[in-house]
């Protein structure tokens, strides 16, 4: 009778770190998750600062086009390399904070995908647990050892999507930036 107290006792109190272990799991996960989807808050107001002022200085040099009495069509190269040195500057900082927001979305991801995976252990477990005080069934074990969990590799064709969407649109602008400055100099 004692052995079964004894066994029965180190079977709950198991049970019970292992629920801590799982809630403790859950609970990281789920900070983390927040803690991602702040992040890439930020890093879009960030994205969408960096769209304003691109364009507000493009509004300036086509308005200074518009209004100069002294650029010719002679002189169309000037704002021209104004224009493509604005643009590949505009790139590069897009590049980088889309990379960033890329980086916090997988990242995100991943902690989403590790919390659904612990939340579904801790049912199991709960499920278990009442189990295995009726039927002596053992929750314990490795099917029950919560892995990080990354998303598959076809997730990845959102970030390039998204890549080339903000590309493109950048080099629709360009393209209608030279064209406009063009006509405005030369006609």
């Amino acid at each position: 009778m004692a052995e079964y107290e004894n066994s029965h006792h180190n079977y709950s109190t198991q049970s019970e770190t292992a629920l801590q272990a799982i809630n403790t799991i859950i609970q990281l996960h789920f900070e983390k998750t927040l803690e991602k989807k702040r992040a890439v808050d930020q890093q879009k107001k960030e994205l969408w600062k960096l769209f304003q002022l691109f364009f507000l200085f493009l509004v300036l040099v086509f308005a200074a086009q518009v209004n100069s009495t002294r650029l010719k069509c002679r002189h169309c190269w000037i704002p021209i390399g104004l224009l493509s040195l604005c643009h590949i500057i505009f790139y590069v900082s897009l590049a980088q904070t889309l990379r960033c927001i890329n980086g916090f979305k997988y990242q995100r991801r991943c902690h989403k995908l590790t919390l659904g995976l612990a939340t579904e252990r801790l049912r199991q477990m709960n499920t278990g647990a009442v189990d295995a005080s009726a039927g002596g069934k053992d929750v314990m074990g490795d099917e029950f050892e919560v892995h990080y969990q990354e998303p598959p590799k076809s997730y990845f064709g959102k970030f390039k999507r998204n890549w080339a969407l903000h590309f493109g649109f950048l080099i629709l602008i360009y393209v209608f930036m030279v064209s406009s400055s063009i006509v405005v100099l030369c006609f």
